[in-house]
């Protein structure tokens, strides 16, 4: 083959071996579009399946296969050219090495692209089987997954280009240390995500609230720094990993139910129904369908308020939904008073009574005292 070129070469009036670097180039350019011809056809076949392991293949072997081609052609080129110019001139194990660092950066960019093309198949596979699973996990295990390649790429990287790794070492401890001192706010809020990630107080989309600080939304994503939290009037508050580890976080939506805690008070007026009162809303919390009596259930006369005869409700609901919540507490509320009102009974109100009688005597015993003391 060479020798066909270099007559070939001989026959245009060019050097065999630039029409050999020539014909590599072309060889790799249409090896190239080829597999790029290849590669979309597959992507398209790999988007009709019902599974999305495929799709995460198609998107590893995408890019970095196409670099590999360009990248090893290059070097064969330049191993043509080398002997027969000084304008490019390499030696071989310099030429030997480029060629394995390119296979090593193919190998660590499509291992990366994998690690994150199956961590969407999967979280696309739950959500097609309607199936729970912990985004954070996932999250968090496709990023050390990926931190793992590329320092394993890098170290292979060192190893090839004969850099001994011992000197990195000994300089990055001594740098550790410095930074270290400079970043401790930086590790902390790392170390924080980690063992936000390790205790697992929340989870993406739960509902959290801090009775120390102002902090109350919905997660939205967990970093190696900070946690993103949308506030329930849509703004987006950015707390510090590290703010984790001293205050005291609450998240109600790992709650199993939601209770209903109230004080009904009826008139004093009304005293004589108070036990039919109590009774009927009892019989009516315990049959009720959208409450879960398993739970602590009472409905008892509590008190002589300071304007009213207070009886207590205490009771859960099967939902732990904040909006079904509601709905459930009024239609108790509102039976409850339904059940007053059948007994001839008022729900009361703060009010003050004035005893006119007696303010009368008081009067009449006032003139009196006011006639004996006049002067005769």
């Amino acid at each position: 083959m060479t020798d066909y070129l270099d007559r070939l070469g001989g026959v245009v009036g060019m050097p065999g071996w630039v029409l050999q670097a020539f014909v590599i180039i072309l060889a790799a350019l249409l090896l190239e579009v080829l597999y790029r011809h290849f590669i979309n056809r597959l992507e398209q076949y790999a988007s009709k399946t019902r599974h999305h392991w495929d799709d995460a293949l198609v998107y590893a072997g995408k890019r970095p296969i196409s670099l590999l081609i360009w990248w090893q052609g290059v070097v064969m080129a330049a191993r043509v050219m080398t002997p027969h110019t000084e304008f490019v001139y390499f030696s071989s194990e310099f030429l030997g090495a480029m060629q394995q660092l390119g296979l090593v950066v193919a190998a660590t960019w499509f291992a990366f692209r994998l690690a994150t093309g199956f961590e969407r198949a999967y979280v696309a596979e739950r959500i097609r089987r309607n199936e729970a699973f912990d985004i954070t996990t996932t999250s968090v295990l496709g990023r050390i997954v990926r931190i793992a390649v590329v320092l394993t790429g890098a170290l292979t990287t060192l190893s090839i280009l004969e850099i001994p790794i011992s000197g990195f070492l000994a300089a990055g401890g001594v740098g550790g240390i410095a930074v270290g001192l400079a970043a401790r706010d930086l590790l902390a809020n790392f170390f924080g995500g980690f063992m936000v990630f390790m205790d697992r107080p929340f989870s993406v989309g739960d509902w959290v609230r801090s009775p120390d600080q102002e902090i109350e939304g919905t997660v939205e994503k967990i970093g190696w720094r900070m946690t993103t939290i949308r506030k329930f009037d849509k703004r987006p508050m950015y707390v510090p990993n590290a703010t984790f580890a001293t205050i005291t976080v609450e998240n109600p939506s790992r709650m199993t139910h939601r209770r209903i805690f109230e004080h009904i008070g009826i008139r004093y007026d009304d005293q004589h129904v108070v036990r039919a009162v109590v009774d009927g809303i009892r019989e009516m919390i315990l049959a009720h369908e959208d409450l879960d009596t398993s739970q602590t259930t009472m409905v008892q006369f509590d008190s002589y308020g300071p304007h009213s005869l207070d009886i207590m409700v205490y009771c859960f609901t099967r939902t732990k939904v904040w909006t079904e919540y509601h709905a459930v507490r009024e239609d108790v509320l509102l039976k409850i008073g339904e059940i007053i009102a059948s007994h001839g009974a008022e729900i009361a109100f703060p009010t003050r009574t004035v005893k006119l009688e007696q303010a009368e005597q008081m009067a009449q015993e006032q003139d009196r005292q006011d006639s004996i003391d006049e002067p005769r």
